[in-house]
């Protein structure tokens, strides 16, 4: 007998926020799916609603109705407890300001994720080692910077910084929120290969989000926020 195929990263269904009760939507999205392994781009305007989505998807935010699943988990059915977990077990988040503890090491930073998800070390195996490989893929060649604080770090290092902390541990969901809005095209397209690379070879998914159309052509396909939300089709966009 085959083994069934790995359930979809993100299943999305007639998903409704607003962020006050009864107010008017400012999310109304009918159906969004990322497949598993899948590298999806999801590009909008500023102000589109982008990181509301992502929020929603990893639990920070419950929708007003409709459901969202994460890697087979019914997250919005979920409480908030649960939810952080499902989010710490599951996904690595880069953030679009990489949100590193200032007063924290480089690999301490990195090697973060795996201190509040038992399932996240298991998978990295050696912790600390994982951590020095990513960051080594990453361009963190000399040993003497792993030691130094994050807060003197350049910022396309301490975006390199973020992205290994996301990827420890083989989450099986990547989210990236405009992370590299503050690098230059050169640095910006390395940063993106590099990313997707770790993902394929690991299993995640990436969703990638950004308002720069023209980083479409690295990822499996794109996908427009202002045509997948109803609401933003009828004036309420977020």
């Amino acid at each position: 007998m085959s083994a069934e195929p790995p359930a979809p990263a993100v299943v999305i269904r007639d998903l409704r926020f607003a962020w006050e009760r009864g107010g008017p939507p400012l999310l109304d999205i009918p159906e969004f799916v990322v497949g598993a392994g899948e590298r999806v781009f999801l590009r909008g305007p500023s102000g589109a609603g982008k990181s509301t989505l992502l929020g929603l998807i990893a639990g920070v935010l419950s929708p007003g109705s409709g459901s969202v699943s994460v890697l087979g988990r019914a997250v919005s059915d979920l409480g908030p407890a649960r939810r952080d977990q499902v989010r710490a077990d599951n996904i690595g988040v880069i953030f679009q300001l990489f949100n590193l503890l200032p007063y924290l090491s480089v690999l301490a930073n990195v090697t973060l994720p795996c201190r509040f998800s038992a399932a996240r070390a298991a998978r990295a195996g050696d912790v600390e080692a994982e951590a020095r490989r990513l960051l080594k893929r990453l361009g963190f060649s000399d040993p003497a910077l792993l030691a130094a604080k994050a807060a003197e770090l350049s910022v396309g290092q301490q975006q390199r910084v973020a992205a290994a902390r996301a990827l420890i541990g083989s989450p099986g969901l990547i989210i990236a929120d405009e992370p590299t809005s503050a690098l230059d095209a050169d640095s910006r397209n390395a940063f993106i290969s590099l990313l997707i690379e770790e993902c394929e070879a690991s299993g995640a998914a990436l969703l990638f989000v950004s308002h720069d159309a023209g980083l479409s052509a690295h990822f499996d396909r794109a996908e427009d926020l202002t045509r997948l939300n109803r609401a933003e089709r009828t004036g309420r966009a977020a």
